[in-house]
């Protein structure tokens, strides 16, 4: 979590509510009440905690639930001081029902999601051959009090106070295979906090949406915003297009000679093609079916 967005949280008056949304991996000290999927006796399994020394709330502030079960909370309108939610947003089902029910429960909050250049650096610690976290859905861009993006880089901005927007986008599989959208290693050195993480308070409610992607991708637009941090000098776009274009021919050339070992190994098991359906016009037409009325 941003250092002063927690510092900030700590300055709230001693008695004010406050909610941790999903914080069951690594608790926020100062919260008085948790909801969570996972039980009270099982908090803390990052191995750590933050937000204080001393621990808030107990087993009968933590709330087990499924937050994602478009199922009302149990608590009342504006209930708590502040709600808060750490890179949590990014890992559920249906992150805009959350914000929904912050919304609602809190009369204020703060929502912490990773960076778009973090959800794409290459081979984070502890993942495999992925960007990002592979157990993250979405793609995530905040949107300030003032209106200003968190930018395509996802620069945080602490401070800010009213009307917030997040928009969670598809984090399509397919970038996980495309190396020209990658920040590799050797950029993720370059990267602070601030350049990784998203942070934003608001008053009143956040605003949450999904941009939907229908037959496109992201991949032009993610390209250009690690293009845009890291900008290539000559001889790194040099390199950069030898890498791809040997990418691509290897490929290429692989294709033919892995399929043919394919149906070989097929036909050594006794595995057969099956035929083809045949499809009749009861199946498929040409063109819209007719208008109902």
């Amino acid at each position: 979590m941003l250092p002063e967005a927690t510092d900030r949280i700590l300055a709230l008056p001693d008695d004010a509510l406050v909610l941790d949304v999903g914080g069951w991996a690594a608790p926020f000290n100062r919260a008085t009440h948790v909801i969570d999927a996972m039980p009270f006796e099982s908090r803390g399994a990052m191995g750590f905690s933050y937000g204080g020394a001393q621990e808030r709330f107990g087993a009968d502030t933590w709330t087990r639930t499924d937050f994602c079960a478009r199922e009302p909370w149990p608590f009342a309108d504006d209930t708590f001081d502040l709600v808060l939610c750490v890179t949590t947003l990014e890992d559920v089902r249906d992150p805009i029902w959350v914000c929904q029910e912050m919304s609602r429960v809190a009369k204020a909050g703060y929502l912490e999601v990773p960076s778009i250049l973090n959800e794409l650096t290459w081979r984070l610690p502890g993942e495999g051959a992925y960007v990002g976290n592979r157990h993250h859905h979405w793609f995530c861009r905040t949107t300030s009090a003032a209106g200003r993006p968190g930018n395509a880089l996802g620069a945080a901005e602490v401070g800010r106070e009213g009307p917030a927007r997040v928009e969670f986008v598809h984090k399509q599989h397919g970038v996980h295979a495309d190396p020209t959208i990658r920040v590799t290693p050797s950029m993720a050195v370059e990267l602070g906090l601030h350049d990784q993480l998203q942070g934003l308070f608001w008053e009143g409610r956040v605003e949450a949406t999904e941009r939907l992607l229908i037959g496109e991708t992201l991949h032009d637009e993610l390209r250009a915003a690690v293009d845009a941090r890291f900008p290539a000098s000559g001889p790194e776009r040099v390199l950069r297009d030898l890498e791809r274009r040997i990418g691509a021919r290897a490929v290429a050339a692989a294709t033919p000679l892995r399929r043919a070992a394919g149906t070989r190994l097929r036909a050594l098991r006794g595995g057969r093609v099956p035929d083809g359906a045949t499809v009749s016009e009861d199946h498929v037409r040409p063109g819209l079916g007719r208008p109902r009325d």
